[in-house]
């Protein structure tokens, strides 16, 4: 009988030691991602000048630029800090200025520079795709989305629809897909900041009128220049 109660007393003890063991914590193992990609849909907010401008030529109230698209980062180190990256785009621009784009009797585009004082409103504005490839560097790593970077690259452009308004407080000319506007647009551009924020500068390379397009017989050299702020959302 003593035996007895001796093995429930030894089993008894041992459960009891055996359930205040402290088991040891599984922490879940953390995946580093060394591979990783600065994928990102932009958003750009311009304004938008013309240089190389005939003389009389000016601009007034705020001319607006929007785009927006998708970006493909490609690295091309070991610390992924530098990469190429390609992507598509659309874009909206808008110029407010004093270059007259009307048409004569015989249904010809005319063109001309007027005093502001002459007109209401006159305004050009064009949509276009884009097609962005830049050259890129940043400080990013694997578990930051904050870093500073400097990207430079080359933007072309396919403008699908143009517009110019001319409101002389008499008539509205209207001219819808003009055929004297290069339709394949081009030139570089720069981006740099840190996160979220940061400047950015277009300069077109080409004229935004083809070169057959005169004004008092010299030929019209307008080029475009856009600066303002572009964001950047992984």
């Amino acid at each position: 009988m003593r035996i007895i109660f001796s093995c429930l007393f030894l089993l008894t003890f041992f459960s009891s030691f055996a359930q205040e063991e402290v088991k040891p914590e599984i922490k879940p193992i953390v995946k580093i991602d060394s591979l990783y990609r600065e994928d990102q849909f932009y958003f750009s907010l311009t304004y938008n000048m013309f240089t190389d401008a005939p003389s009389q030529f000016k601009q007034n109230k705020f001319s607006l630029g929007l785009s927006t698209g998708f970006l493909r980062d490609m690295p091309i180190n070991k610390k992924r800090t530098l990469a190429i990256a390609a992507g598509l785009g659309l874009s909206y621009q808008n110029y407010y200025q004093n270059l007259n784009v009307s048409r004569d009797g015989a249904d010809q585009i005319i063109y001309g520079v007027n005093s502001y004082s002459e007109f209401v409103s006159n305004r050009y504005r064009q949509y276009s795709v884009d097609l962005p490839i830049e050259f890129r560097w940043r400080n990013s790593t694997f578990d930051s989305y904050k870093f500073w970077r400097v990207y430079l690259g080359l933007k072309f452009s396919y403008v699908f629809s143009n517009t110019s308004i001319l409101d002389d407080g008499e008539n509205t000319f209207k001219i819808n897909n003009n055929p004297d506007i290069n339709k394949f647009q081009y030139g570089p551009y720069l981006s740099a900041g840190y996160n979220t924020w940061n400047i950015y500068v277009y300069y077109g390379l080409n004229p935004l009128f083809n070169s057959a397009t005169t004004l008092s017989g010299e030929k019209i050299n307008l080029k475009t220049l856009n600066a303002g702020l572009i964001f950047y959302i992984l």
